[in-house]
C-alpha cells in the first residue's frame, strides 16, 4: 500500500517526465500503484502543480478496440490541465510525443456541479447539468516507453495519457434533439487521408460516456464542476500525425475545428 509520501514522489516523477518530454519504463516498484484507487491518488497530485483551475476531464479507452490495445477492461478518467489547452486553428510542435495521434471527440461543458453522493447519477441527470456541446481534438501521450503494457493503475497515475486538447466553439444547433450515438464524425489529415466514425464508438454513446465519468468521480469523492469540459473519447480511429500535418475534426452540424503540427 502506497504511503502519502510515495504518492507524492510518484506524481512528481511522472510530472517531471511530462514537462521535460522524457519517458520511463515504469514507475519504480516502491512507487507503483497496484489498484485504480492508488492510480487516481497519484494523478490527483497534479492539481498541486497547476496555478489555474482544471479545464476538465478526459475519458480514455472508451472503445473495445482501445481497451484491447492497452490491455484494460474499461475506461479511465484523466485530468485536463488548463495550461495544456490549445486554440482552434493554431499550431503545436509534435516534439517528443511518441503516441503521435490526434483524436476526434465530443466534448460537454458543464452548466452546474455534480457533487459526490451515495446514489449513482442517471444519464438524464447528468445531461440536465450540461450547458453546451463542443467538438474537440485530443492529442494524447504517455510518459511510459510502452504504455500498451503499463496496466490500468499506472496509466491512470499517468493522467490516463492526457497531454494536449483543442476545444472548439459550442454547437449552434440543438444537440439535445440529435441521436449522438448515430451521429457521424470525420477526422481528416488534410492531403493524406480521412476517417469516419460515429458516437457509437464512444462507450456506445457519448452521453453514456459522460454519465460514466460523472459516476467515476462521484465514487472518488470528486465533484464534476460547473464550467469544466469533459472530452468523451475518440469517435474515429486515432489519426496518425507527423510534423507538417494539418488535422481537421468535423462533427457535421455540431461544428468542427483544426490543429496544425510543426
Amino acid at each position: 500500500m502506497l504511503t502519502d509520501r510515495d504518492i507524492d514522489q510518484a506524481s512528481a516523477l511522472l510530472l517531471d517526465h511530462w514537462q521535460k518530454g522524457r519517458r520511463l519504463a515504469a514507475l519504480p516498484d516502491a512507487l507503483r500503484p497496484r489498484s485504480r484507487a492508488e492510480g487516481y491518488a497519484i494523478q490527483a497530485r497534479l492539481e498541486r502543480h497547476t496555478a489555474r483551475p482544471l479545464f476538465g476531464w478526459k475519458i480514455a479507452a472508451t472503445s473495445k478496440a482501445g481497451q484491447a490495445h492497452i490491455g484494460v477492461d474499461g475506461p479511465m478518467a484523466g485530468r485536463l490541465l488548463a495550461e495544456r489547452v490549445l486554440a482552434d486553428g493554431g499550431a503545436t510542435p509534435l516534439g517528443s510525443n511518441h503516441m503521435r495521434v490526434a483524436e476526434v471527440e465530443f466534448a460537454f461543458r458543464m452548466g452546474r456541479d455534480l457533487p459526490p453522493r451515495a446514489a449513482a447519477y442517471s444519464t438524464e441527470e447528468v445531461l440536465a447539468a450540461v450547458d453546451t456541446l463542443h467538438p474537440a481534438i485530443e492529442i494524447p501521450d504517455s510518459r511510459y516507453d510502452d504504455f500498451v503494457t503499463a496496466g490500468a493503475p499506472q496509466l491512470i497515475a499517468d493522467d490516463a495519457c492526457a497531454h494536449l486538447v483543442v476545444a472548439g466553439a459550442a454547437a449552434k444547433t440543438d444537440w439535445r434533439r440529435i441521436d449522438l450515438a448515430a451521429h457521424k464524425g470525420w477526422g481528416r489529415n488534410e492531403g493524406r487521408f480521412e476517417r469516419e466514425g460515429s458516437g457509437a464508438n464512444v462507450l456506445g454513446d457519448p452521453r453514456i460516456a459522460l454519465a460514466w465519468l460523472a459516476n467515476e468521480l462521484r465514487a472518488l469523492g470528486i465533484t464534476l464542476g460547473q464550467g469544466q469540459t469533459v472530452i468523451t473519447g475518440t469517435c474515429v480511429k486515432p489519426i496518425e500525425v507527423e510534423p507538417g500535418d494539418h488535422v481537421v475534426a468535423d462533427l457535421g452540424v455540431l461544428g468542427g475545428l483544426s490543429i496544425r503540427f510543426t
